[in-house]
């Protein structure tokens, strides 16, 4: 049996719903793409799918099976380059896990300027607001900004994340600015759902502060927060690297400069050091040197 080709048909039939689609993607007979599937089986030791008239669904064996047959696929179509491209250049696809505002403010541009440089790179930014499974939904890798990362995943720290408390020059006329972070509960603070819902934690004077906070707009990534902000719907804690360029343009307001909110680190998050593809290496030296520890979106602010 040719198991990546039997690997090839399993993945094919998942992603396209049915064996007869799987069977026209591949230019295969139909009895073949059955041959496959039952000789993947009888190779696995499980049962892989349900198959009825109307849908096929994975098995538990199944959806444990599907990641690694993608990741074999993957791990061929990458030895295939190497050896067609002597001269080690990167080329295939990358997945990409962000959040829309980080993508938005900062790595759309930096995305632009690496295929630029490695035009044989293709990108698949997925712009998500939660933590994803590297493995699972198939990311190369993730840019996740946290304090307290899963020691189990392997990381390359890329730069810092800084935040400020900000309003629109439109709603400090109508309320008098904060003097005092104990003043953010007499505003109407914007806030997201993940990080800081109820409570803004800083350091002021070298000593952690955390103050209760509420307010009638939050919502489950910054981007949104930001555009209210600028509107003048209330208060917001915003990252430097989104909100700096809109203080300097004056839509925006600093507040309460001697009061730092809780920094975080970014990092660049992957799956494994083995058999990593010359692209996702030559991407992972790029974010660090794009993104260096002291960030350029800081200065001025």
């Amino acid at each position: 049996m040719d198991r990546l080709q039997a690997m090839r048909v399993f993945v094919t039939v998942v992603d396209l719903g049915s064996q007869s689609a799987a069977a026209d993607h591949l230019e295969l007979s139909r009895p073949v793409v059955s041959r496959y599937l039952a000789e993947l089986e009888d190779w696995v030791g499980a049962r892989l799918m349900h198959r009825t008239t109307r849908k096929l669904s994975l098995t538990t064996a199944g959806s444990e099976t599907l990641p690694r047959c993608r990741q074999m696929l993957e791990l061929s179509a990458d030895m295939q380059a190497a050896v067609s491209e002597p001269d080690d250049a990167p080329r295939g696809l990358l997945r990409i896990s962000v959040s829309t505002s980080f993508a938005q403010a900062q790595l759309a541009d930096a995305m632009t300027a690496y295929v630029q440089r490695y035009p044989g790179v293709s990108i698949d930014l997925q712009m998500l607001d939660r933590t994803v499974n590297l493995v699972d939904e198939r990311i190369d890798l993730a840019i996740r900004t946290s304090n307290d990362l899963d020691p189990n995943l392997i990381a390359r720290r890329l730069t810092v994340c800084r935040s400020v408390i900000c309003a629109a020059p439109a709603y400090l006329q109508a309320h008098p600015a904060p003097r005092r972070v104990e003043d953010l509960s007499q505003h109407n603070c914007l806030t997201h759902s993940y990080v800081g819902k109820s409570l803004w934690h800083f350091e002021q004077d070298g000593e952690p502060l955390s103050i209760p906070v509420q307010g009638n707009i939050s919502a489950n990534e910054a981007s949104t927060l930001l555009r209210a902000t600028i509107a003048g719907a209330g208060v917001a804690m915003l990252p430097t690297y989104q909100a700096g360029a809109h203080i300097h343009s004056g839509e925006l307001v600093r507040l309460l400069p001697q009061a730092e909110p809780q920094l975080m680190i970014i990092y660049a998050v992957y799956a494994s050091r083995k058999h990593m593809p010359t692209a996702l290496r030559s991407l992972l030296d790029f974010l660090v040197e794009r993104f260096p520890r002291e960030p350029a979106w800081d200065i001025g602010l």
